[in-house]
């Protein structure tokens, strides 16, 4: 039995707060609405304009584009001080429609857009299919392909005749990979969608509120594969092919667990990743973050994969500045503030430009210091 002095204070505590008065201007508020204003007062160096002129790998402008939005489009990057921006096409790039962007660009913006061809997945079952998309990739070069995009469909959506998915590390590509180590192009690879977006929608789940503001992004169990057997089977294409250099997108979904990256980059030299649409990982993580970089600054490139001219100051903010609890851009993507990683100079001319003209052929040199 328990003794009644033990008990004496719970029942206080529970019969105040029933008879406790609900202040009558109380506001009934949705969870998805709470966005407190900080109090907090520290030093703030918000950033509009990068230190280093950049090269953001990572970004999907469409070409043809019209005169008019090219030069607006100009005048944005040369604010940002962003002097290369790179096209990615998720499907149907190549071809004839590669050719029509490549060369809308070269007149337009001689010099400041370059392109990534995509696969040709078509009548992927017939026996000459790896042969032919390797073909198709070295004809795409010659057009002014400076490497190829591969997209999430490969590993989740990609099906052959008999309705089977195809899984990334599939043989029948092996050649295509192939065929970018011998061009010396890299493959900038999309694969899956942040873990979260497998996991049950609940009180546990980082990414709640964007799923709900965002509901077809959820992956169910039955209709996908599981997150990591597809982050597995693009591992392994990485292990397979040493001599291809491959760029994992958005830091292979794997911000939230950085020295797993750092690992895998550890067993391959052929490696490199970039940041676009995670940097909220990397802006609540800022003294880790910051040691990763320099550990890894040889190995990682510039993306956004949006353009959205603003977004690109937080960025530089968290990249460039020991600023204290900032807000982030997007609020589904991060309810939580960024620090700032203050990365070392030559960190940023690496992560900026440096590592991006070393692996990307084809971009001037010029605009950049050395």
């Amino acid at each position: 039995m328990i003794p009644r002095l033990l008990l004496l204070p719970a029942t206080l505590a529970a019969i105040c707060a029933a008879q406790a008065p609900v202040p009558a201007s109380a506001p009934s508020m949705d969870v998805r609405d709470y966005e407190p204003k900080s109090s907090l007062v520290v030093p703030q160096h918000p950033l509009t304009r990068a230190k280093y002129p950049f090269i953001d790998v990572h970004n999907h402008p469409r070409f043809p584009m019209p005169p008019e939005q090219v030069k607006k489009n100009l005048a944005e990057m040369d604010a940002l001080n962003l002097q290369v921006m790179g096209s990615l096409f998720v499907r149907g790039g190549n071809g004839d429609r590669l050719k029509s962007a490549v060369d809308s660009a070269a007149q337009l913006a001689p010099g400041r857009f370059f392109f990534f061809a995509s696969p040709d997945y078509s009548n992927i079952d017939d026996p000459g299919y790896p042969q032919r998309a390797a073909a198709q990739l070295e004809q795409d070069v010659k057009l002014g392909a400076r490497g190829l995009k591969v997209w999430k469909d490969l590993g989740l959506n990609l099906k052959d005749s008999k309705g089977a998915r195809i899984p990334i590390d599939d043989p029948r590509f092996n050649p295509l990979w192939d065929m970018c180590g011998k061009l010396k192009v890299p493959v900038f690879i999309h694969t899956a969608d942040p873990k979260q977006f497998w996991e049950p929608i609940d009180k546990y789940n980082e990414r709640w509120l964007e799923l709900q503001e965002m509901p077809g992004r959820r992956r169910d169990q039955g209709a996908n594969p599981p997150w990591e057997q597809v982050i597995t089977e693009q591992h392994n294409v990485f292990r397979r092919h040493p001599g291809t250099i491959f760029i994992d997108a958005h830091l292979g979904w794997l911000g939230g667990d950085l020295a797993r990256l750092g690992k895998l980059m550890d067993e391959c030299p052929n490696l490199y990743t970039e940041i676009g649409a995670v940097l909220a990982e990397l802006g609540r993580q800022p003294r880790f973050a910051r040691q990763w970089f320099i550990r890894y600054q040889d190995r990682v490139v510039f993306g956004k994969d949006t353009w959205a001219p603003a977004e690109y100051h937080t960025y530089f903010r968290v990249l460039e500045t020991a600023d204290d609890y900032f807000p982030y851009y997007r609020r589904r993507h991060a309810f939580w503030a960024m620090y700032g990683l203050d990365l070392p100079d030559e960190v940023l001319k690496k992560l900026y430009y440096k590592n991006a003209l070393r692996i990307i052929p084809g971009i001037d040199p010029k605009p950049f210091p050395r």
